[in-house]
C-alpha cells in the first residue's frame, strides 16, 4: 500500500496496484475461512451470486469499502467490503439488484460501512425499478460498532417499507437471522430458506431456556421447515442452496421489474383453446368427494407447469403462478384435500398477502372456487377469525387488477363472498354445471328452515331427506345464480382454459381510477 506522503506512482503502477487491491478483495480474508465456509455446507457470498445471476453479468459496487471504526481491535481489522458485497446484474437478461453477507468477515455481522453499502444498492434498485435479492447469512448488529450497527438496521427497514409494492422484493435466507436482523426479510415479498443452515427467531435457543425453561435446538426454534411449514414466514424451503437460487431465478423470471410494468410474457406453445376435458374426471360430481385442486390448475395453465407459493403452510388454500397463453396469471384455489378446503386464520392470511403482491405488480387473478365456509370452533374465534377473513376480504375489494372467479362446487357462506365473488369487485363470475352456491349447504339448510315441521312429523327422518331436496331443488340448482346475474355463465369444465385465456385477454388493458386517498387502513 502507499501513503500519503510516498511520491505518485506512474499510471501503470497505479494500475497493478489497484488490480492487485482488487484482487485481495475478491479472495476474501484467507482460504481457511473460505474451507470452514463449505464445510458447513454452505457457499461463499461470490459464489451464491454467481449461481443467481446470469454469467458474466455480475457488477459489483463498494468493493473497497471498510469501516472506519476504532476500540475493542476494530482498527486493525479493517476487511475490504466489509463483509457485504453488493452489486446489480442480470436473470435471463433482466436488471436486479443484490446483496450478499459474507460470514468469513465478521461473521456477516452488520456495522456502519456494511450497512451503508446495503442502503445504497436498495436505493439504487428503487431508483432503477429492478427488484432486489437480499442473500442473508449474518451474525446480526456488529456489536463493537454499539447503537451505529443498529442505526443501520433501521434505514434498511424504512427502505424496505419505501419500496414494499414498488419493486419485488426476495430475501434468500442462508444461514442465521436472528433477533432485528429478521425483520427485513419479514419486509420483504417472499422468503427462501434452506433445511439445516438457516435459520430466524428474535431470541434464540439460550434465551428461550433462560426465560421459560424450554429445551430447543435453533432448528427446532427457527428452522427452515419451522417457518415453512408452522409459522408461515418462510414461503420456501430447500434442501441446498443450488436448488434454492434456481427458484429464485424461476420466480424472477414470473415476476415485473417493478409495479409500473408487467410481467414477460414467454410463448410456451400450449394453445389458448387447448379442451380440458380431463376436468371431469378430476373433480368429482359429489361435493363431499375430495380431490386435489393442484391437479386442476396444471391442467388449465400452459404446460401444466406452475409455481405454487407456501406450499407448506395453510394447505388448505392454494396460491400460484402460472402462465395462461405465455402471460403470467396467479391462482387462488381452496384445496379439498386439506380440511376439505375451509378458510380459517392460516389460510385467509396467506391468500390475503398473496392478492395484495399480484395486485401490487399487475398480475391477474383467477381464483377457483370450491368452499364449505369458514372452519368453525372456538380456537378461530378466539384467534380472530373475524378479522383475519376481513384480510382476504380486503385485499379482493382493495385488488384493481383484472380479476376471475370460478365456481367449481359448492360455494357456502359468507367464504363464498370472500373468495372474489361478483359482489365484492370479481370483473367475471363463472361457475361450472356442478356448482352449489348458497348460504350453507341443504341438509344444515333444511334443519333450520323446517326445524319444526321435521320436529312434528310421524318420520323425522324421512321429512328431513325430502325438505333436503326441496330446498337442493329451489336454491341450490346450478342455475339459480346465473338466473339473477350473480354468475355471469356457466360454463363447460372441458372449456375452462379457452373460457379464461379469452377473458384474460379482453381484461388485459383493465385499468381502474381509485378515489384519492393517503392509504386504506387494513385489518392487521
Amino acid at each position: 500500500m502507499t501513503t500519503i506522503d510516498a511520491p505518485p506512482l506512474p499510471a501503470p503502477d497505479r494500475t497493478a496496484e489497484l488490480a492487485a487491491i482488487k484482487a485481495r478483495a475478491l479472495a476474501g480474508p484467507s482460504d481457511r475461512a473460505t474451507e470452514t465456509q463449505h464445510a458447513k455446507g454452505k457457499l461463499t457470498a461470490r459464489e451464491r451470486i454467481d449461481l443467481l445471476l446470469d454469467p458474466g453479468s455480475f457488477h459489483e459496487i463498494e468493493t473497497l469499502r471498510r469501516h472506519r471504526a476504532t476500540g475493542l481491535g476494530l482498527e486493525d481489522k479493517r476487511p475490504y467490503t466489509d463483509g457485504v458485497v453488493t452489486g446489480w446484474g442480470t436473470v435471463e437478461g433482466r436488471t436486479v439488484f443484490v446483496y450478499a453477507h459474507d460470514f468469513r468477515i465478521f461473521g456477516g455481522a452488520l456495522g456502519e460501512a456494511h450497512a451503508e453499502k446495503i442502503h445504497k444498492v436498495m436505493d439504487l434498485a428503487e431508483s432503477a425499478g429492478a427488484p432486489l435479492v437480499s442473500l442473508n447469512d449474518g451474525a446480526g448488529a456488529r456489536i463493537q460498532e454499539g447503537v451505529s450497527a443498529l442505526a443501520g438496521y433501521g434505514g434498511i427497514f424504512q427502505r424496505n417499507t419505501r419500496a414494499s409494492g414498488v419493486i419485488p422484493q426476495i430475501s434468500v435466507m442462508l444461514g442465521p437471522c436472528a433477533g432485528g436482523a429478521a425483520y427485513s426479510p419479514a419486509l420483504t415479498d417472499f422468503v427462501f430458506m434452506v433445511r439445516g443452515t438457516s435459520q430466524m427467531f428474535i431470541t434464540g435457543p439460550d434465551v428461550v431456556r433462560a426465560v421459560t425453561g424450554e429445551e430447543i435446538t435453533q432448528n427446532g426454534l427457527g428452522g427452515a421447515d419451522v417457518h415453512a411449514a408452522v409459522s408461515g414466514v418462510a414461503a420456501f424451503a430447500y434442501d441446498d442452496e443450488p436448488s434454492c437460487l434456481e427458484d429464485v431465478r424461476h420466480l424472477l423470471s414470473l415476476l415485473p421489474a417493478n409495479n409500473r410494468q408487467t410481467p414477460p410474457r414467454q410463448d410456451t406453445g400450449d394453445p389458448p383453446g387447448r379442451r380440458t376435458d380431463a376436468l371431469c374426471r378430476i373433480v368429482p360430481a359429489n361435493p363431499q368427494q375430495a380431490y386435489d385442486i393442484r391437479s386442476v390448475i396444471e391442467e388449465v395453465v400452459d404446460d401444466g407447469d406452475y409455481f405454487e407459493v407456501q406450499p407448506a403452510w395453510a394447505t388448505n388454500v392454494v396460491c400460484a403462478l402460472a402462465r395462461m397463453d405465455g402471460h403470467v396469471t396467479a391462482f387462488v384455489a381452496n384445496q379439498p384435500t386439506s380440511l376439505a378446503g375451509v378458510l380459517d386464520i392460516h389460510a385467509s392470511e396467506k391468500a390475503a398477502r398473496f392478492v395484495q403482491f399480484c395486485d401490487a405488480f399487475n398480475i391477474p387473478l383467477v381464483t377457483l372456487v370450491d368452499v364449505p365456509g369458514f372452519l368453525p370452533g372456538v380456537d378461530q374465534e378466539h384467534g380472530g377469525i373475524i378479522r383475519h377473513g376481513a384480510k382476504l376480504l380486503y385485499a379482493y375489494c382493495n385488488a384493481t387488477v383484472p380479476r376471475i372467479s370460478l365456481v367449481l362446487r359448492k360455494a357456502y357462506g359468507g367464504a363464498y363472498i370472500v373468495m372474489d365473488s361478483r359482489s365484492i369487485g370479481a370483473d367475471l363470475a363463472l361457475a361450472w354445471p356442478t356448482n352449489e352456491i348458497a348460504v350453507m349447504g341443504a341438509e344444515g339448510a333444511a334443519n333450520v328452515i323446517f326445524r319444526r315441521e321435521i320436529a312434528a312429523a310421524a318420520d323425522p327422518d324421512q321429512m328431513r331427506a325430502q325438505k333436503i331436496k326441496e330446498y337442493q331443488a329451489e336454491l341450490m340448482h346450478p342455475y339459480y345464480a346465473a338466473e339473477r346475474g350473480l354468475v355471469d355463465d356457466v360454463v363447460d369444465p372441458a372449456e375452462t382454459r379457452s373460457v379464461l385465456v379469452s377473458a384474460l385477454a379482453m381484461l388485459r388493458p383493465k385499468y381502474a381510477d381509485l378515489p384519492a386517498r393517503k392509504h386504506g387502513n387494513p385489518p392487521v
